[in-house]
């Protein structure tokens, strides 16, 4: 097994590690451990719904076996990094739980991702393997795949869950062994585990606000915790039958509870590929779906059909709304609207999540983010000096706990600007604590957007706008936007020569141009404007503040 360095891993401290075991926090099983207790238990319950296929615990748990001696087969290893970018498939699941158990740790990439951040991954991590899904739509996977292993000197294999069409692609489907041939593998399949639950078992990608995301390690343990707290918090059970409509590989409906909450509790996950209002009520009303996921506007979207809407939703019970602020009056009419429960929750995949409780008051419901899972979860709300503020006054919020890394994957320079000297996480969010803890979202601290859940570093969008020759500054801001939360604006100063050109230069020319760099579509600018100066701060730095007042009032 390839041993991880200070640099690729920060640990907790001995004495953290110590008190998280003694707590019953950390209870030293690896993801595939928490699903295989599960499979044991109800072999014969339906695991997964995709479309028209559905598989029991005990099918899904046998694909996901035989798939991952296919990756060893492949000369894939233990320690080893793969880039995973799957769309709301089974095979993403099967992928996640073959790859993490045998030690293999997959970057979970996301369907938005296009080439500058998949090649970025791919170095960063010296990932062996892309492995990708077909069903991504908006651009040639395949192609994406022959260019990431022309580029990327580490990838030696890509792997696509559809028909290869290339002999440099491999098909997944062909790398299931044939039960008959290992008749045994499934009984055997925990002794056969390549991880330790203190291993790192996957990478997430941080919004970032400096560059491409940071990759985010979390460990077995860490997150296993993370997801039997918020099993408890929600009350997943065998009953539950979740409705999977966000991007499988996100923080939130992965693990808060998400699918591994309700794989790890025995329910049902239905995945739907398409979020839209009619295609999401239609799963509901045909599978008796009982909870699902959704970030703000899609919240908004579902709420603005349900009046007219011809299908029996009735089933619904649950809905769980974060990713960004969800504002205080769709809040309210949310219950009423979908005829279900609310529930507010606030996380990041650096660890620390939020909820509300299912039987927390209704104002406390609508008007905060929640509190903490863990009873150790350290949440501070401090000033610009470091010193913490009284309940009630907005700070930065600080954070250290059982499932909240210590450090980002080989980011040296940028964890001593985000952790402090005693481990704890700068979120970058503007908070107020409530005197009985819950926590309020106000804003960002960090130069970054949230448009509509998805997070986006300014500075990533203002470097390239900057390599376009005929731009001679930029600035990338957030406006406040009813539907998104926040939509983003990019002001640009033309190069000295072409300041006549900017009353008929047309937007679309940059958008195109960072579209042509492999920019990810969802942080192409929504608007773009045009001045002959950016204004500056006494010490030389851009005034965002001033911009965002400037253009959210125009």
């Amino acid at each position: 097994m390839t041993s991880l360095t200070p640099l690729d891993f920060t640990p907790w401290p001995a004495e953290y590690e110590q008190h998280y075991r003694k707590q019953g926090y950390w209870q030293d099983r690896t993801l595939f451990d928490c699903l295989s207790a599960t499979v044991d238990q109800s072999p014969d319950a339906i695991a997964l719904v995709c479309q028209d296929q559905q598989y029991t615990y005990q099918q899904m748990r046998q694909n996901i076996v035989r798939l991952a001696q296919g990756f060893v087969s492949l000369g894939l290893n233990a320690g080893d990094n793969v880039v995973l970018q799957m769309a709301n498939e089974a095979e993403f699941y099967f992928c996640f739980f073959a790859l993490t158990m045998q030690g293999i740790k997959p970057v979970l990439a996301l369907p938005a991702h296009r080439h500058m951040e998949l090649s970025y991954f791919c170095q960063h991590a010296e990932a062996k393997a892309y492995i990708f899904s077909d069903q991504i739509t908006g651009f040639d996977t395949q192609k994406q795949a022959l260019q990431l292993l022309e580029t990327c000197p580490s990838v030696k294999l890509a792997i696509t869950s559809g028909t290869a069409a290339h002999p440099e692609i491999q098909s997944l489907g062909a790398l299931y062994l044939d039960a008959s041939d290992q008749p045994t593998c499934d009984q055997h399949a925990d002794s056969a585990q390549g991880s330790r639950a203190t291993d790192v078992a996957f990478y997430q990608l941080s919004g970032g606000t400096t560059g491409t995301p940071k990759l985010i390690p979390r460990t077995h343990n860490d997150y296993v915790y993370s997801v039997i707290g918020s099993i408890e918090i929600c009350r997943f059970g065998p009953e539950t039958k979740y409705l999977c409509v966000l991007p499988v590989a996100h923080n939130f409906p992965l693990s808060s509870p998400g699918s591994l909450g309700v794989f790890f509790s025995g329910g049902c996950v239905i995945l739907g590929q398409d979020s839209s209002p009619k295609a999401a009520f239609s799963l509901i009303e045909r599978h008796k779906a009982t909870v699902s996921a959704l970030v703000p506007p899609l919240a908004l979207l579902w709420m603005q059909y349900a009046p007219s809407a011809c299908e029996d939703i009735s089933s619904l019970k649950l809905v769980q709304v974060g990713g960004a602020k969800f504002s205080q009056s769709a809040a309210q009419q949310l219950p009423e609207t979908l005829n279900c429960q609310l529930q507010q929750i606030f996380g990041m995949a650096e660890g620390l999540v939020n909820y509300t409780r299912l039987d927390d008051p209704i104002d406390v419901i609508v008007s905060t983010q929640g509190r903490p899972i863990s009873p150790d979860d350290e949440v501070l709300v401090v000033n610009e000096e470091g010193e913490p503020v009284p309940a009630g006054q907005e700070g930065q919020l600080l954070t250290r706990g059982p499932y909240t890394i210590r450090g980002y994957y080989r980011a040296a320079e940028h964890n001593r600007r985000a952790f402090n000297h005693e481990g704890f996480y700068s979120t970058g969010d503007l908070v107020k604590l409530t005197q009985d803890g819950n926590i309020i979202v106000t804003g960002r601290d960090k130069d970054q957007i949230n448009r509509g859940g998805e997070k986006i570093a300014a500075e990533e969008v203002e470097n390239v706008l900057l390599q376009h020759p005929d731009v001679h500054d930029a600035a990338l801001i957030a406006v406040q936007d009813a539907f998104l939360g926040e939509r983003s604006c990019a002001i640009i100063v033309l190069n000295q020569t072409h300041f006549d050109q900017a009353k008929t230069i047309k937007p679309i020319v940059f958008k195109r141009f960072l579209h042509g760099k492999g920019l990810a579509e969802y942080k192409i600018p929504d608007q773009i404007q045009f001045m002959d100066v950016l204004p500056k701060t006494p010490v030389g730095k851009i005034n965002k503040k001033q911009l965002r007042e400037q253009f959210s009032a125009s």
